[in-house]
């Protein structure tokens, strides 16, 4: 696989902040890649071309966001999320001194932030170099294909699959995203 697909190319994105990075997580969730980033580059619109702050967030009307192309209920995720930073219940620019338990416990507790956007924060965001998305359907569809299974895996065995990848798991979920690339299958 390592081979078929070629050297690795993972990198923690630097830019902005865990904030926005978050926000962004949130506007893409259950969107197509083109539609979310088109709600996004309108929600950054509204501030000039950047991503806004908990506080600018927070100060735009529901209506504004409503036009930028965000549903009601991401709005709402959006605002939870701003508020927790914004009162310093969730301190974000920290995160990365803890452990990822602790970083995934944080986040999860923000409504419409789950785990597998938490992990996608630790793998993406922070660069930590043992992270494996069990629940990730590309991840499950990728290792079924990789070993011959018959059936997808389940969460549960693709964890115990992924003990042996260890303490490189966000490298080989890299390579299994970009297997299915390679091969047709598509990332999820």
């Amino acid at each position: 696989m390592i081979e078929r697909v070629g050297p690795c190319r993972l990198a923690p994105r630097t830019e902005g902040t865990h904030f926005d990075h978050v926000a962004r997580a949130i506007v893409y969730q259950q969107l197509s890649g083109k539609a979310a980033a088109t709600i996004y580059r309108r929600l950054c619109e509204t501030q000039g071309g950047r991503a806004p702050n908990e506080s600018e967030l927070l100060g735009t009307s529901d209506e504004a966001l409503r036009a930028v192309g965000l549903s009601r209920q991401k709005i709402s995720y959006l605002r939870d999320l701003a508020s927790r930073v914004g009162s310093g219940d969730l301190a974000m620019e920290s995160l990365d001194a803890l452990e990822d338990d602790a970083i995934v416990e944080r986040l999860v507790s923000v409504r419409g932030v789950g785990r597998w956007t938490a992990q996608m924060f630790l793998m993406f965001r922070l660069g930590r170099p043992d992270v494996l998305p069990e629940a990730d359907l590309g991840i499950q569809n990728a290792v079924k294909r990789a070993y011959g299974l018959r059936t997808r895996p389940t969460p549960k065995q693709v964890l115990r699959r992924g003990e042996l990848w260890r303490p490189h798991r966000t490298v080989a979920s890299w390579y299994l995203w970009r297997s299915l690339d390679a091969t047709g299958g598509g990332e999820p």
